[in-house]
Formats: C-alpha cells, structure tokens, sequence
C-alpha cells in the first residue's frame, strides 16, 4: 500500500500524550505507522507524555510557558505553523479536542494541508465543533473528518458539519496488553473495576458509589475498586462515606498501567452519561473479564452484545444497573458465559486492522 520509493511522513496532532482515550490510539497508531515504513511526528500542545509512542515529537507545551497568555497564544501557533510547513507532511491526523473556533480556523486556514484528518473521540460535539452550526461549516465543510463510532458519524453527518465524514473504531493492541496485564501483582482481591477521569461528572461515579451501596455486593464483602484522578475524589470518597461503605470503595488514582487491575476484576462498570468509543470496555474485554455498562451515546451498543461479552443497561436507569451488578455476581453461568466470549469480540478493533483502515482511507495521499 506504501510506496517503498518514498518514505511518507504523517504528523499526529494531539492536545498530550498521557491519560486519555484520544492520546492513547494517538500513541497506538504512532507505533503502527512507524512500522509500516512511514516517517511519524508527533506534536502536542500540552506538555505531558506518558505513553510510549513512535517518532520524534514536538512539544509546543515547552515553548514560553511562563509568557502571559496571549504571548504564548501567538508564539506556539507560528511555531506549530513551522513545524507543519517545514516538515512538508503528507498527511495530518488531529486527535484534539477543538473548543476555541477563533483557534481552529486559525489552525485550519493558515496551517494544516487539505490532506487533514480531524478525529472526534466523544459523544459530546461541543468539544470539536462550534455551539452554531454555520460556524462549525465555516471550518470544517470541505474538510475530512473521522468519528471513532458510527453514532456519533451520524450525529455529525445529520447536522451536516462536514461533507466527508468516515468512521474509524479505535485500535487495541492484544500482543501488548497481554504482556502489560501481568506486569505486577494487585493486592486487591475480589471486587468490580470502574476506570475513568475524575474532573467532572461524565462518568457519574457518585451515582456509581450509590447504586453499588444498594446492590448486594457489599454484603458479599466484593469491593467497588476506582482508578482515576481529578478533582471530584474528594466529593466521592465523602458520599462512599456517608453510605458506609468507605471501607468497601478503594480509591487508587491515577495507575499508568490499569490492566492488572482489569485482569483480577470479577467485570468493569461504566456508569457514563456518554462516551466516544469507550476504550475501557476493549481494554476489559482484551485481559478476558466483562463489563457492565450503560446503553449511553456513544459506543458501548458497537461493542457489548448483551448476554453475550457482558451486561447492556437501558441507559442511565440506576435501578436496572444494580441489578445487573447483582445478576452478574448470582448467576455464574451467564457470568462465565460473558467471560469466555470477550476476547473474540475484539478482531474488528486490533490495530492491524484498524491501522490498515487508516493507510486505505488516505490511500490516495501516500500511495
């Protein structure tokens, strides 16, 4: 598919490389692209990386970062606009997220190449596109976007931001995780996985705390065990507390590497009000252990097959998700049932599938 006379370069734009869905298949497909013979640069706009990744990189977060704002506004665009011009990229994947029009049409006009791809990893479009839609055309009608569900492709296309919009799962990488889900002994014993950021509500772990309060798990001593970081722990712990079950709800924060934790869990929960495509859910279902999760926009229908890798509840019924919870820990057949099938459910989305979907959909660019 790539042409061995010359080497392509891609740049791959991202806001970090460190503790998010987006920045992790941003870190993924560098590795995947680097072995496919192509030349990978990575910038990102933030400086904090923790994931490993292919390729040079170019940290704009490093760049005058004790300037007042609008000094250091100014100097990282021309330097961003350097680095897309003097590299001479082929191709461009954008795994921001874009909430300051006056920024994107900057960046779009002035400094990527038609042969930009913009990504959308969250169900919530305020976070890429502009409240007004006249705006969001503005910037992105002849542009190239792609959305990591086909729910939310729709829910673009519908609002016709874009006049080409594909869809791309994310990837996950199966040979690695199975390396990385041994890498160190959990203490914890017997308990359920929840996985996410704590900085706002989205993933609605009070309400989580809450309806694991009034399951029957903790009569049966199995603790609810958060990773995660932000500034909501305090209110969480506090109403874990409230309900007598501190002792029972184990607050670890952030862990670089979660997938010990997935692998000892009985199943992972995700209680969010939305998603984008929901890599705690391929990350559970990679390590064999299943999920109970919320019918919520968007993701988790393109992944769980309910009753078949995990449990599927109508979406933000709390009542019918502790009775998952509980069929879950009552009925060992249709746990084990669950259980066996997870790993099979993940073909579609392993990166060499994935990254070949990539190299075919801008085929035309590096070929």
């Amino acid at each position: 598919m790539i042409n061995q006379d010359h080497t392509y370069k891609i740049a791959l734009v991202g806001d970090c490389l460190a503790n998010g869905g987006a920045e992790k298949v941003h870190a993924l497909l560098s590795v995947y692209f680097q072995e496919q013979g192509m030349k990978v640069q990575n910038c990102i706009f933030v400086d904090w990386v923790s994931y490993n990744y292919s390729g040079s990189l170019f940290n704009l977060g490093i760049i005058n970062p004790d300037a007042n704002f609008i000094k250091r506004k100014i100097t990282r665009f021309f330097a961003f606009k350097k680095f897309i011009k003097e590299n001479n990229v082929d191709v461009v994947i954008d795994f921001r997220m874009r909430t300051s029009f006056l920024q994107e049409f900057l960046l779009s006009t002035f400094c990527y190449s038609k042969n930009t791809y913009y990504t959308v990893h969250s169900g919530i479009l305020e976070y890429y596109f502009p409240k007004y839609s006249w705006l969001s055309k503005l910037i992105y009608q002849n542009k190239n976007i792609v959305a990591v569900s086909r729910a939310i492709q729709k829910a673009i296309i519908e609002k016709g931001i874009s006049k080409q919009v594909d869809q791309i799962y994310n990837p996950i990488d199966l040979r690695a995780i199975s390396q990385l889900q041994t890498e160190y002994l959990v203490s914890e014993e017997n308990y359920i996985l929840a996985v996410g950021r704590m900085n706002d509500d989205v993933k609605q772990f009070d309400k989580l705390i809450r309806a694991y309060a009034t399951s029957l798990l903790p009569a049966k001593k199995i603790k609810l065990v958060l990773l995660g970081e932000g500034i909501n722990r305090t209110k969480y712990e506090s109403i874990a507390n409230e309900l007598g079950v501190r002792d029972l709800v184990v607050f670890k924060g952030f862990v670089e590497n979660p997938f010990p934790y997935y692998h000892k869990a009985l199943f992972t929960v995700l209680s969010s009000k939305n998603e984008g495509f929901s890599n705690v859910i391929l990350e559970s279902f990679a390590v064999g252990t299943p999920v109970v999760s919320f019918d919520c926009f968007s993701g988790p229908n393109e992944i769980v097959v309910d009753k078949q890798n995990g449990l599927l509840v109508t979406n933000q019924n709390f009542d019918k998700f502790t009775e998952a919870m509980n069929l879950f820990v009552n009925d060992n057949h249709l746990y084990n049932h669950c259980k066996q099938n997870t790993k099979e459910s993940l073909t579609i989305f392993e990166i060499e599938n994935i990254g070949k979907q990539w190299l075919e959909l801008f085929k035309n660019k590096v070929s």
